[in-house]
């Protein structure tokens, strides 16, 4: 069999990323932007309603073009975080579709405080996982065990967390071997031509400085 055919008969391979009020744009769009290059992807942003979802600051909106009930059984779940996490992890209707969603996925992940939410969902009870830095007292209140590594996988249980933002990009190419095989993963790197090479060396908390950290911190006072 040719490269063509194999591409060409690919199986359907349905990934819902499901979007809330206030979630951080990059941990949705970096997996969507990998993911759905694959062959037989598609990719639908779903929500409790359709229509548009704002970003943490308000400026930039997604659409929502599906509703949970819609999506009962997708093969991926990519779960962004972002401020309004808070909020989602008591959403009742969103934890139950989550966990009924489960029992039938190939893989349910989650990118940032994503991670939060399937705890609050009981799908990370005693198992190790990871989430922005910021957010692992959180998360540890979620039944599950924080570690600073950047994805965390539970491939008998089909859970993967990524940490803070950025990260579900690695973990959405970690997916596409998964769900194809390496070189598939390989072609989507290249095809977003990821290949980071940051002027600073300050993206991990151990990294940083006091100075750093202060700055942050009064970033983070002004934007909630």
């Amino acid at each position: 069999m040719s490269t063509t055919d194999s591409v060409a008969d690919a199986p359907p391979i349905d990934i819902v990323i499901p979007i809330f009020d206030r979630l951080t744009a990059l941990d949705a769009i970096g997996p969507y932007e990998t993911l759905q290059r694959l062959p037989g992807a598609t990719v639908t942003f779903i929500g409790a309603r359709t229509g548009e979802y704002r970003t943490e600051n308000g400026f930039l909106g997604i659409t929502s073009d599906a509703t949970y009930a819609d999506k009962p059984t997708p093969d991926v779940i990519v779960v962004p975080g972002g401020v309004g996490t808070r909020v989602a992890m008591e959403d009742e209707a969103l934890l139950e579709w989550l966990r009924s969603a489960h029992e039938t996925t190939k893989f349910t992940t989650s990118v940032c405080t994503g991670s939060i939410v399937l705890g609050a969902a009981g799908l990370l009870n005693g198992l190790t996982a990871t989430t922005h830095w910021g957010a692992y007292d959180t998360l540890e209140k979620q039944g599950a065990t924080p570690t600073g590594t950047r994805v965390v996988e539970h491939l008998e249980e089909r859970i993967i967390t990524a940490a803070g933002v950025s990260s579900g990009i690695d973990m959405a190419l970690r997916l596409s071997e998964l769900l194809v095989d390496d070189v598939a993963a390989k072609a989507m790197q290249l095809m977003i031509e990821y290949d980071p090479q940051p002027p600073f060396d300050v993206g991990a908390i151990e990294k940083s400085t006091d100075e750093v950290m202060t700055r942050l911190l009064q970033y983070m006072e002004h934007k909630d």
